[in-house]
C-alpha cells in the first residue's frame, strides 16, 4: 500500500467528524455496507472464490463512500492483488495485515476498530478458525461504537458451524452459471440473521477476474 498504516489511522478524526453531522446513510438493500455497519458478519462458501468476491465488493463500496478499509489475513493465504484491482479496489489505500493465526487476526481487528478510522474490516480466516466468545463480544461492541462493519471470510460448507455465537449475520456465497460475457452471477443467501431472520437472498452480476474472462 502507498503510505503507512499511521496515515490511515490519521483519517479517524476526519471520519468521526463526518459522523457528527448526523446525516443518515441511505439504506440501499440488505447486502450493503450501510446495513452491515456495527455488526459481526460471516461470509462462507465451500470454495473461496465466491466468498472473496462478496468481500471485495464490500471493499469497493466502502472505498467509494470515502472510508478506509483494512484486510486482515493469515500467513496461509491472501487475495490475488491484480484480480482485486480489476474489481475496482484501490490497492494503494487498502491496509493489509498478515497475522499468524485467527486469534491474532481478531486481536489486530480489535486494535484497528478502536482507532475509529475504518468503515470496514475484513478478516480472511482459515475454515477451521474460531474466535473466542469474549473476543467476539469486544469486536461487536467496538463495531457498534465506531459504525464499522466487521466481515469474516471463511471457506466452509453451509452446514458447518459458524465462527461463533456473536455473529449477527452469516451468508453463504454461491457462484452461479450465466451472466453477460466476461461476467458471472453471485448469490448471497442468509443462513443466519439476528435482525431480519434467515432465508433472504441477494444476487448480483459481477465482473470476472482477467483469468476467467
Amino acid at each position: 500500500m502507498a503510505g503507512t498504516l499511521t496515515d490511515l489511522l490519521a483519517a479517524a478524526h476526519v471520519r468521526q467528524a463526518g459522523q457528527l453531522e448526523n446525516q443518515p446513510r441511505p439504506v440501499l438493500d440488505l447486502w450493503s455496507r450501510a446495513n452491515l455497519s456495527g455488526r459481526l458478519v460471516e461470509i462462507s462458501a465451500a470454495g473461496p472464490a465466491a466468498a472473496l468476491t462478496a468481500a471485495v465488493g464490500l471493499v469497493h463500496e466502502t472505498q467509494r463512500e470515502g472510508d478506509p478499509v483494512a484486510w486482515i489475513t493469515t500467513l496461509r493465504s491472501t487475495f490475488y492483488p491484480p484480480d482485486v484491482a480489476d474489481a475496482g479496489v484501490d490497492l494503494a489505500s487498502l491496509a493489509v495485515v498478515r497475522a499468524p493465526d485467527g486469534r491474532t487476526a481478531a486481536r489486530a481487528a480489535d486494535r484497528l476498530i478502536r482507532s475509529g478510522a475504518f468503515g470496514l474490516i475484513v478478516l480472511d480466516l482459515p475454515g477451521e478458525a474460531h474466535i473466542a466468545t469474549a473476543q467476539q463480544g469486544r469486536l461487536v461492541s467496538l463495531a457498534q461504537k465506531h459504525d464499522t462493519a466487521v466481515v469474516c471470510v471463511t471457506a466452509k460448507a453451509a452446514d458447518a458451524p459458524s465462527i461463533g455465537s456473536m455473529v449477527s449475520l452469516r451468508v453463504e456465497a454461491q457462484r452461479l452459471a450465466g451472466g453477460a460475457p466476461g461476467r458471472y452471477r453471485c448469490r448471497f443467501r442468509a443462513l443466519k440473521d439476528k435482525q431480519r431472520g434467515p432465508g433472504w437472498e441477494h444476487a448480483e452480476e459481477v465482473r470476472g477476474p482477467a483469468g476467467l474472462r
